[in-house]
């Protein structure tokens, strides 16, 4: 349960007190709502629960929609995040952004973890960590002209583009600006074992955890082709016009062009860009196969491991775990060396093993703390780029912006 609805609650109060999630409403199947009449009609005769069995919408992931939206919008729990210690000659700041699905408990979590620890920390924390759906130009517009006094102490999220981009982040890490204080020496079996290491050797970068990519098969759409259940399947050319990506979903769509790069070249890149058919969000294609759509249904998306993993049972729609391991988006932490003193208790706080679990449990963002259980079998394994290519390509943001237009020359994206 929330702190702002019921989910039995109806569709027009939840509206009519947070006009803001009218929106979130509309992206999702409710475009009615829009239309003032129809919103009050019907919305006073349905509660938010009964809506989504409807149009089978899976209810925990839209009530966490709209409250991403109305924190947002209200800045209720940014309120309270970015307020700042008076006391003590210095101060330490943190920028990022968090996945949806964790940050708000996440957050909760954080600002228990600051009151127990008031009395140690004699110096103030300025903070934002706003939600991942918001992007990252806001950090992006303060990199470009910035130098290593000015960046932040602690830096949160995931991808490549922010961190690797040598006009951005990057070219601090060239400067040996920032420190792994993680302290683990290795790190959990799920990432460091003979298939993977996400340890960064140079001892720069510290891996929180990872966003998954899975196939989401419609079974219905296969139309006599075998299920796929790799990504080689996937660039076969059986699939051309037939899947839709994460275009939106900058982070997971970078890594995925990055890993299909790095094992299949840039005819890898041209075959993804004739395979794409078009990009939906996740709560589109779970319910894909109820609506009837003009512009066709894909027979595949690649999505979030956490939106596969929601589909019921009895529907068409089938999650697959590629065979060559499913594409990860890590979710960096970088931390200021020169600012090691004060920093260190926020890299033990994010690099706890209750952190861990929670963003491995409530997110399906299996963490790599040594610790922590993150439910995966053996076969679900991981298809990473690796240190060795992040290090022989000293400008990842320059090699996205090229593989970009690659995939748009072939997919006739504009």
């Amino acid at each position: 349960m929330n702190k702002y609805f019921d989910p039995k609650e109806k569709v027009y109060d939840i509206t009519e007190r947070y006009p803001e999630t009218l929106d979130v409403f509309a992206a999702n199947g409710f475009e009615h709502l829009k239309n003032e009449v129809m919103r009050k009609a019907m919305g006073k005769t349905i509660n938010l629960e009964t809506a989504c069995k409807t149009k089978k919408v899976n209810l925990q992931l839209f009530e966490q929609k709209l409250v991403d939206v109305i924190e947002q919008t209200r800045g209720s729990v940014d309120a309270t995040l970015n307020q700042a210690r008076e006391k003590g000659d210095g101060e330490v700041s943190i920028l990022g952004v968090l996945p949806c699905p964790v940050r708000i408990p996440l957050m909760e979590s954080f600002t228990k973890w600051l009151q127990d620890h008031e009395k140690d920390l004699d110096y103030r924390i300025d903070y934002e960590l706003k939600a991942a759906n918001i992007g990252v130009d806001w950090i992006r517009d303060e990199m470009e002209k910035a130098t290593a006094d000015d960046i932040a102490d602690l830096f949160m999220s995931a991808g490549f583009d922010l961190f690797f981009d040598e006009k951005l982040m990057g070219k601090f890490k060239s400067q040996g600006v920032f420190k792994d204080m993680s302290g683990f020496e290795s790190l959990n079996r799920n990432f460091d074992n003979d298939r993977i290491s996400l340890k960064d050797p140079k001892g720069q970068y510290t891996t929180l955890a990872v966003v998954p990519a899975v196939f989401l098969v419609n079974s219905e759409e296969l139309k006599g082709r075998a299920m796929p259940l790799s990504w080689e399947d996937l660039l076969s050319g059986e699939f051309e016009n037939s899947i839709s990506l994460p275009l939106n979903d900058f982070d997971l769509f970078n890594a995925l062009l990055l890993s299909i790069h790095k094992e299949f070249g840039e005819d890898g890149i041209r075959r993804l860009g004739r395979a794409h058919m078009r990009s939906m969000t996740p709560a589109e294609m779970v319910k894909s196969n109820v609506r009837n759509t003009s512009s066709g249904i894909p027979a595949v998306t690649v999505m979030p491991y956490l939106f596969a993993k929601m589909v019921r049972e009895e529907s068409p729609l089938k999650p697959v775990w590629p065979k060559e391991g499913a594409v990860i988006s890590p979710i960096f932490l970088l931390s200021k060396e020169a600012s090691r003193e004060k920093v260190k208790p926020l890299v033990d706080f994010f690099m706890s093993r209750e952190v861990g679990q929670m963003l491995a449990t409530s997110g399906k963002f299996p963490s790599t703390h040594p610790e922590v259980e993150n439910g995966l079998t053996e076969d679900q394994g991981f298809m990473w780029i690796g240190w060795d290519y992040i290090n022989s390509h000293p400008d990842l943001g320059a090699l996205i912006r090229e593989l970009m237009d690659i995939f748009n020359e072939e997919a006739g994206v504009k």
